[in-house]
């Protein structure tokens, strides 16, 4: 398959993954066991930084008013389909934020959680520039599962420094982790909020 082509799916096709998915407490639950399960995991190494991120996350973070104010406004209920694997540093970041939305929506937004390496045409469907696999990938439907957008891998500013690094050839996982720290998920909440409005 040409990875320059873009994939395109249906609504049954995006209901059918949909439905495929698993709930974020499930997510939480298959990450605990890959990390008990050690070295014989892919990219064992990635995953107790990265579940004490998201932990830290999970427990600690507040939303913005701002992205609060655009949750209660919403007048529809949405679909919400999250690609991603455990091992992936900004799935750490972003996955936590994502379901304190969801959560925050008291019901009107419905989200699930597929793994990328499970699901190749989806991904395909969803390339960053038409050529990455780059993960997290949200991806927003409507009530029939109507495609509206979808965001991801990462924020604006995020996804620049992790380009430039990889012009260069530089490993950008510090560098990376370290905007995350200082931008405190401000861009990222800012980004939800405008995926939201849309």
């Amino acid at each position: 398959m040409n990875n320059t082509t873009q994939l395109v799916l249906t609504n049954k096709d995006y209901k059918r993954y949909f439905e495929k998915g698993i709930s974020y407490e499930a997510y939480k639950n298959n990450f605990q066991k890959e990390i008990d399960m050690g070295e014989e995991i892919k990219y064992a190494k990635y995953l107790p930084q990265n579940w004490s991120r998201q932990s830290r996350l999970d427990r600690k973070f507040q939303l913005s008013d701002e992205l609060k104010v655009a949750i209660q406004q919403l007048d529809k209920p949405l679909n919400w389909l999250v690609i991603t694997e455990h091992w992936c540093g900004d799935a750490s970041q972003i996955n936590p934020i994502i379901n304190k939305v969801a959560e925050e929506s008291q019901g009107k937004i419905n989200l699930r959680f597929v793994y990328r390496d499970e699901h190749n045409l989806l991904m395909h469907a969803h390339l960053t520039d038409g050529k990455s696999r780059s993960i997290p990938i949200l991806i927003q439907m409507n009530e029939d599962f109507k495609l509206m957008n979808s965001y991801g891998p990462r924020p604006a500013d995020a996804q620049k420094l992790a380009l430039s690094l990889i012009a260069k050839g530089e490993s950008y996982d510090v560098p990376l982790h370290t905007w995350y720290a200082r931008d405190k998920q401000v861009s990222l909440q800012q980004d939800i909020a405008a995926l939201i409005n849309q």
